[in-house]
C-alpha cells in the first residue's frame, strides 16, 4: 500500500478552562480493521477526575522510553485488544489538549490490519478503574457509538479527535485516498 498524505489536526479542549500545560505525552493509536471490514475499539467506563464517562476509543497508549512508534503501536494493540497486526500505513497526527490535567497529547495514528488474536495483557488500572473491553463494530456502528458517548465532556473530546481519523481510515481502505 502506498503511503497516503498524512493528516495533521490541531484541536483545543473547549470542555475545561485552559490553565497552561505542564507536560507533553507522545501517544500511538490505531484504526484496527479485519478482513471482513469490522473495526476494533476499546470501551472504557470511568468515573475519575474527568467525571463519569462511557467512551469508545481507538486502542493505543503512551510510547515507552527507547521505543519507536511502530513498536509501540504493535505492543499497545497486543496489550489492549490481544491483536497481532500488520501496519498498513500512518494516518497522521492529532495534537490535542486535556486542560483538566494540563497535558498536551501528540496522538500518532496508524491504520492496522488484524493478522490474529491472542491474550490481552491489561494493566490493573485498565481492568479495575477503566473497565476496558473490546468493541467490534462496522464503520456506521462506530460513528453512532462516538455520537452516543458524546454526552460527557471527555466523550466529546475523544469524538472530536477520533471521528475524522476513522473517516480517513475508511477512505484509505476504500482506495479514495
Amino acid at each position: 500500500m502506498k503511503q497516503p498524505a498524512e493528516l495533521y489536526i490541531e484541536l483545543n479542549d473547549n470542555e475545561w478552562p485552559f490553565m497552561g500545560t505542564d507536560h507533553d505525552r507522545t501517544i500511538v493509536r490505531a484504526i484496527v480493521v479485519d478482513d471482513e471490514g469490522f473495526f476494533y475499539f476499546v470501551r472504557a467506563v470511568r468515573n475519575d477526575d474527568f467525571d463519569e464517562a462511557t467512551l469508545i476509543e481507538t486502542s493505543g497508549g503512551g510510547v515507552e522510553p527507547g521505543e519507536n512508534l511502530d513498536e509501540a503501536i504493535k505492543r499497545e494493540l497486543r496489550e489492549e485488544l490481544g491483536a497481532e497486526v500488520e501496519i498498513m500505513c500512518r494516518i497522521g497526527v492529532v495534537s490535542d489538549f486535556y486542560n483538566l490535567i494540563r497535558r498536551h497529547n501528540i496522538n500518532n495514528y496508524y491504520l492496522c490490519k488484524v493478522t490474529g488474536f491472542g491474550e490481552k495483557n491489561l494493566t490493573q488500572d485498565e481492568v479495575e478503574c477503566y473497565h476496558l473491553s473490546t468493541l467490534k463494530l462496522s464503520y456506521g456502528e462506530a460513528v453512532d457509538e462516538y455520537e452516543k458517548c458524546s454526552w460527557s465532556r471527555l466523550g466529546r473530546l475523544v469524538a472530536q479527535r477520533e471521528v475524522p481519523i476513522l473517516k480517513r481510515g475508511k477512505e484509505i481502505l476504500e482506495g479514495k485516498i
